[in-house]
């Protein structure tokens, strides 16, 4: 009886040899699993981080545009032409060429309001009498761009000129 134990268990150990094989085979999958979860969370928050930084980077260099727009506002028509060499629209222009040369800006060239009023009058202005002061309306188109993270912002905004007689004003 004792050899018939003996051969069932020799039997038994003989067909459980390929577990611990199997084993570090499984533990080893499920590792790797792991560490490419990590890896991809990891990089995950540092996409996201670096696009933050590339919005904050577009907006920052259209609102440099909006500035350069108000700064240099003209409202003769003349110089909105973009293929002037003096105008400022419809040209990229870099933001800070020395400290971050991938950040740049374009203007649109500025248009009558789409909605809205063109033209705003100016109440108790001139207190003379008989003269219509107010001031036009305009629109314009900032586009804030950093190529280096493939960002941009766009900004619509408005810009008064004035105070401008009503009687110049052509409608």
């Amino acid at each position: 009886m004792s050899s018939i134990n003996n051969r069932n268990r020799k039997g038994l150990l003989a067909s459980q040899r390929g577990i611990a094989l199997i084993t570090a085979i499984m533990a080893c999958v499920i590792l790797f699993a792991l560490a490419v979860l990590i890896i991809y969370l990891s990089t995950g928050d540092l996409r996201v981080s670096s696009r933050t930084v590339g919005d904050k980077k577009a907006g920052s260099a259209a609102e440099s545009g909006v500035h350069q727009l108000v700064r240099h506002f003209d409202p003769d028509h003349s110089t909105w032409d973009p293929d002037d060499a003096d105008s400022i629209y419809g040209k990229k222009i870099q933001v800070d060429a020395e400290n971050d040369s991938s950040s740049s800006f374009e203007i649109g060239p500025p248009a009558r309001p789409t909605s809205g009023i063109y033209f705003r009058h100016i109440a108790g202005y001139d207190i003379t009498g008989g003269k219509g002061w107010g001031m036009t309306n305009y629109e314009s188109v900032v586009t804030g761009q950093n190529d280096h993270y493939s960002t941009e912002t766009t900004i619509t905004t408005g810009i008064g000129y004035g105070p401008v007689k009503t009687d110049t004003i052509l409608e």
